[in-house]
Parts: structure tokens; sequence; C-alpha cells
């Protein structure tokens, strides 16, 4: 799997039951990637998958793309990146903890 193949099947593991009233957007800025910006727009439970990203998102995951691959596929921890630096993330980060919720466990 390479990354945009990743954002691709995203939509396809959403799980919207998982997003019932939820209304935020997750964005994933891959730093080495091209195109390097993709979001995930819920609006009311209802989502879509936005190529080139927002103006402004609730959470952004910020790291490369080997990472960002590696946690999708279980094997890179995502809090272990964190800590260590390689994973970044900014503004809600409880919204954050969930994506494994609202998108399966590939979603990091």
């Amino acid at each position: 799997m390479n990354v945009n193949q990743f954002f691709e099947a995203l939509p396809a593991r959403y799980n919207a039951s998982a997003a019932a009233g939820l209304t935020k957007t997750i964005q994933w800025n891959i730093t080495d990637a091209d195109p390097g910006v993709w979001a995930f727009e819920i609006v009311d439970g209802e989502g879509r998958l936005i190529p080139g990203g927002v103006e402004e998102p609730d959470t952004t995951f910020t790291t490369d793309a080997a990472t960002w691959i590696a946690i999708a596929q279980g094997t890179q921890d995502a809090m272990r990146a964190f800590m260590t630096g390689r994973l970044k993330v900014t503004g809600d980060t409880m919204l954050a903890t969930r994506s494994a919720e609202l998108f399966g466990p590939q979603a990091g």
C-alpha cells in the first residue's frame, strides 16, 4: 500500500455509525508525498474525502509517508510515533484518538 492508496480507500473504511452527530474535519499532512495533504470532512455523521485538504481542520496529523503507512498497517504504534516526534498531532487530540473507531484499525 502506498499513501495515495491509503487515502483513496479511506471512504470505504469510514464507519458512519461511529460518527453519528459528529461534525469535524481531520487532515493529514504527508511531508514527502504528492499530493501531500488530504482531509476527511464529517458533517452530521456523513463523510467525504477532500484531496488537497481544507483551510481550518479540527485536527491534523503530520508525518512522512513511510511512518503513516506503518501506522496504517499496524507495524508502527501511533502513540510511539507521536512520543518520538515522528508523528505530530495538532488541534483536537480527542478527535485524533478516535481515528481507529472512525476508519477502522488501519486508520492510525
